[in-house]
């Protein structure tokens, strides 16, 4: 019998094909996910693919805030900057090393809690370059030990080949001074008359 037809029965109905429905969007990569992709391939650190789920240990532990004496001392005299730094780099430029300073400075002075704000910008660094959350977790990091978190997040960074002093769109300059093909165009105007 023929459902489109009065008097097809139930069972025939229900048997129907039904249209074919695209999976629901979750935010989770289907197949294989690599590792934060650098948007700059001339970076000298070229990132190896890795199975979903997998995560990649730190290039540096927690406590080897000696292997990078001039970062370290940014970091205890001024911890604003190193943030700053951290922050810019890890929201791929869109929020300046100077705000992200600035607010971290501000949340230090007056509630004493700048690790609050600064532990958000380690899980999501982590989440970029899917690194293991080691030794325990982010917000305990940076509240028991602050200082070391700040440190070994700028030694990730400076070892995945960013210019920390230069910043994001430093970061995206060539060896010779030329513009990435990923960095944004400079100077390209909108329209005109």
């Amino acid at each position: 019998m023929d459902p489109s037809k009065p008097g097809a029965s139930a069972l025939e109905i229900d048997t129907k094909p039904q249209p074919a429905y695209p999976p629901p969007v979750t935010g989770i990569p289907v197949g294989h996910a690599s590792q934060y992709i650098n948007e700059n391939p001339q970076h000298p650190r070229h990132h190896q693919q890795r199975q979903l789920g997998q995560q990649a240990p730190w290039s540096s532990g927690l406590c080897d805030c000696g292997s990078d004496v001039p970062g370290c001392c940014l970091t205890c005299w001024c911890p604003c900057i190193t943030f700053g730094r951290i922050a810019e780099i890890t929201d791929k430029g869109t929020t300046p090393c100077a705000v992200s300073g600035a607010i971290y400075g501000l949340l230090c002075w007056f509630t004493g809690c700048s690790c609050l704000y600064s532990c958000l910008y380690r899980s999501k660094l982590r989440t970029q370059y899917m690194l293991e959350e080691s030794p325990c977790n982010d917000c305990l990091v940076h509240c028991c030990c602050e200082s070391c978190a700040l440190c070994q997040e700028y030694r990730e960074l400076k070892h995945r080949g960013f210019d920390m002093a230069s910043g994001w769109q430093g970061s995206l300059q060539g060896p010779s001074g030329t513009v990435a093909p990923s960095a944004p165009p400079v100077g390209v105007q909108g329209m005109t008359r």
